[in-house]
């Protein structure tokens, strides 16, 4: 795609969510791509900020309220909205200690709960840091269980780094044995499905092989080498009312972008 459709403001919320990997570097990119999309919410992943370096003032001038969960150089978590940002909730609210990393951000925008998502990168499978990616993934659900229900208006969006199955896998013999592909994590996933969720992609894009992240090296993105690992989950009630969704490739073209493309939902309000 190029550029989503122009949508009628009020009828249609634009809600977008992108791993920039580094606001502070992406953020010509980022002004640029609000000027030509104009999402109306955007959840973003990996800031890389410390929770006072975020750039509020910079969204606000733009008529965007945001919030954001930061840790300095590693990780962050943020949402931005122009269709209204209510009760905020940094991390999980489930009662247990607080996660270390800063990885989930939620508020309600526009009437629906919105929750901006950096799932652990899992390194290896016979790391520590693979078990703490199947940890925050139950602990995702049950913090959803504790704080949703699967009959309201709800989204839970980002960078997952899980490809649900092969088709979100330019070959997947290469990934033999390694992580965003294993069964324990497509797993998860099924997990969150079973909760209430569905993979809002593939209610409009059955069969096609459309990514969301390239590796910078070796040519990745011009030769199609991706995995599709943004993504956005819904409730039956929000995903039924999604009318398009796409990946904007256009973004991840040019000079310095991020290694993740957006991924554009438009929703009936």
């Amino acid at each position: 795609m190029t550029r989503p459709p122009p949508i009628a403001y009020g009828s249609v919320v634009r809600l977008a969510t992108w791993n920039v990997n580094s606001l502070r570097a992406r953020m010509p990119r980022v002004e640029e791509w609000f000027a030509d999309v104009r999402p109306d919410v955007v959840c973003m992943q990996e800031t890389k900020l410390a929770e006072d370096a975020f750039p509020h003032d910079f969204f606000e001038a733009r008529g965007y309220e945001s919030i954001h969960h930061g840790q300095g150089q590693w990780n962050g978590v943020a949402i931005v909205s122009r269709v209204g940002l209510e009760n905020p909730v940094r991390g999980f609210a489930d009662g247990q200690e607080a996660d270390p990393e800063a990885r989930l951000v939620t508020a309600t925008c526009a009437g629906v709960r919105v929750s901006s998502v950096y799932v652990p990168n899992g390194r290896e499978l016979d790391h520590d840091h693979y078990r703490y990616k199947l940890a925050w993934m139950k602990r995702l659900i049950a913090h959803l269980e504790a704080n949703e229900s699967p009959v309201s208006d709800v989204i839970v969006t980002g960078d997952f780094n899980i490809a649900p199955d092969d088709r979100d896998v330019h070959d997947p013999s290469k990934y033999v044995g390694a992580t965003h592909v294993s069964e324990p994590e497509r797993l998860a996933l099924r997990e969150l499905e079973q909760w209430g969720m569905s993979d809002v992609f593939r209610r409009h894009h059955a069969d096609e092989k459309l990514y969301s992240w390239w590796d910078y090296r070796a040519g990745a993105f011009n030769q199609g080498h991706g995995m599709r690992i943004d993504l956005v989950m819904a409730t039956s009630s929000v995903a039924k009312k999604c009318r398009w969704i796409a990946v904007d490739r256009q973004a991840r073209k040019g000079e310095k972008p991020s290694d993740h493309a957006p991924v554009v939902v438009d929703i009936d309000v």
